[in-house]
């Protein structure tokens, strides 16, 4: 029982603070709160003296301290965090103490807090680069692992602009990636990040680090190839030695497919070729992948793959990893917005030869960290679809148990999720620019990966909670409304799952009630 003193420490620490900028405040038993769905924000006014309040007797400080741990606690500016937040992780307590808190807080002061002007009026706010949104709050500590991708130096001229209306809606107004297929012109700071990308691969030796912070946030369209290979570890950091690691690369993926190629007609390679063949037809976008020297060059890459990792062999979802890679990489000889649309067999066969290679080695890299999502059983999707469960029922425990209640297993929708990286989910220009930051992550095609579905799901909270039978829970799960999402979309699902790892990676037991 904590003594009259400590009680009015307490209450004195929260009634002196006006409640213009909130800080998150949350302990081991609750994820971060976002309040930006939950009423308009006051702006901060003069801190006034303040004024003891005497402590009820009608409840224990235990009870106070237990209704209260989420309270809001008035400090420095957390607009930039507090705007890029996508959904909410609130409780009906959380909530209910907040506005309890803002109230009594309100009573306070002298003077009222000056209106809010109209968001039309409003001028936008920077934001940090996405890395640095839980490093906005300095009581949290990062692992040494989480360490690289903090906010750099230079991230103030790098800011993305955001605007919130006065009732702050559930999404924030964020400056999509101009580079990517089909994007307007670049503006003054994407042209300056891009000027940032280019500086920084022209030198003799590329800082990987950094490169990993630019792009975090998403890479310039120009500079994605190399970038793709850098990060990837398929080309070494030193300037002079790419062009020999390219060419030596290049010779033994070929030396490979006339070694291995013609063994696809023998019969203990038929099955593997066969549902390779079957397969390809059934990936997206058909336009593309349907042509006949595209399908080529998919089957080979595959097929060599397969035989040269006989620990998995091939497995259905491994076919989809081969498409952004090779569409990247094209994209750097062609000049279209849909690259749907391109006529492969007016590439270059020299040119196509070397995307193909870059392709498989690019590929071979990715899956060499998860690979034991196809060995035999899958044993690390299984592992990854009950550890997704486990933090979902911490993060948004109604959500849970309405799949629950209704019988919805995870690995009945996220099964998919592991097995083709969310590609089935989201369109591929969003495949893509997911992909920027995944290479920019400690592990970011298996461990924040888990995160992101984490968030994905979360995202779709009230349709889910609307849905009142087992099967129409299912279609729609399996069938996510995501066919407009942009950049904005896939950067403000990257800032809540870099959110929900900040909270929850350096804390194991979280996941576990």
């Amino acid at each position: 029982m904590a003594s009259d003193g400590a009680r009015k420490q307490f209450w004195k620490r929260s009634n002196s603070k006006v409640p213009g900028s909130i800080r998150l405040v949350y302990g081991a038993q609750h994820p971060p709160f976002d309040p930006l769905l939950h009423g308009t924000l006051p702006k901060s006014t003069p801190k006034l003296p303040p004024t003891p309040v005497k402590a009820k007797r009608g409840s224990t400080f235990q009870e106070f301290e237990s209704n209260t741990s989420d309270a809001w606690d008035a400090g420095e500016d957390d607009d930039e965090l507090l705007a890029m937040a996508a959904e909410s992780l609130n409780t009906e307590v959380v909530m209910e103490t907040a506005h309890r808190v803002l109230r009594n807080h309100s009573r306070q002061q002298a003077r009222p807090a000056p209106q809010e002007p109209p968001a039309a009026e409003q001028e936008p706010k920077p934001a940090a680069e996405l890395p640095a949104l839980p490093g906005a709050d300095l009581r949290l500590v990062k692992s040494a692992s989480e360490s690289h991708t903090s906010c750099p130096a230079d991230s103030a001229s790098d800011a993305i602009p955001l605007q919130r209306s006065q009732s702050l809606p559930h999404s924030a107004t964020v400056a999509s990636d101009a580079s990517a297929p089909g994007g307007p012109a670049l503006s003054e700071r994407e042209a300056s990040r891009l000027d940032k990308f280019r500086q920084l691969l022209a030198g003799p030796n590329t800082d990987l680090e950094e490169l990993r912070k630019l792009s975090w946030s998403g890479i310039p369209k120009p500079v994605r190839p190399i970038t793709w290979k850098l990060l990837s570890g398929y080309l070494p950091a030193n300037v002079d030695r790419r062009p020999a690691t390219l060419q030596r690369k290049q010779k033994e993926y070929f030396a490979f497919v006339e070694h291995y190629y013609d063994s696809r007609k023998e019969e203990a390679y038929q099955d593997t070729y066969r549902q390779i063949h079957i397969d390809i037809p059934r990936m997206s976008p058909e336009a593309l992948i349907l042509q006949p020297k595209v399908t080529e060059i998919f089957e080979r890459i595959l097929f060599i793959w397969a035989i040269r990792h006989p620990a998995s062999g091939y497995v259905q979802g491994i076919n989809d990893l081969v498409t952004p890679f090779f569409v990247v990489f094209i994209c750097e000889h062609i000049e279209a917005e849909d690259v749907a649309a391109v006529d492969v067999s007016r590439v270059p066969a020299e040119v196509l030869r070397d995307i193909e290679a870059d392709t498989y080695w690019c590929m071979s890299k990715l899956l060499d960290g998860i690979q034991d999502n196809y060995t035999f059983a899958q044993p690390g999707i299984q592992t990854k679809v009950k550890m997704l469960e486990e933090l979902v029922s911490r993060i948004d425990e109604q959500v849970h148990q309405h799949l629950d209640q209704h019988e919805v297993q995870y690995l009945q929708f996220a099964f998919r999720w592991m097995n083709n990286l969310l590609m089935r989910e989201v369109p591929l220009r969003c495949t893509v620019r997911l992909w920027d930051t995944y290479q920019s992550e400690p592990e970011g095609f298996s461990r924040f990966h888990l995160y992101v579905c984490a968030a994905f799901l979360v995202r779709w909270r009230k349709e889910i909670l609307e849905e009142r039978d087992f099967q129409e829970l299912l279609l729609f799960l399996q069938n996510l409304p995501t066919a407009r999402w942009d950049d904005e979309d896939v950067s403000l699902l990257l800032a809540e799952a870099y959110r929900l790892k900040f909270a929850f990676a350096d804390a194991p037991n979280h996941y576990k009630k």
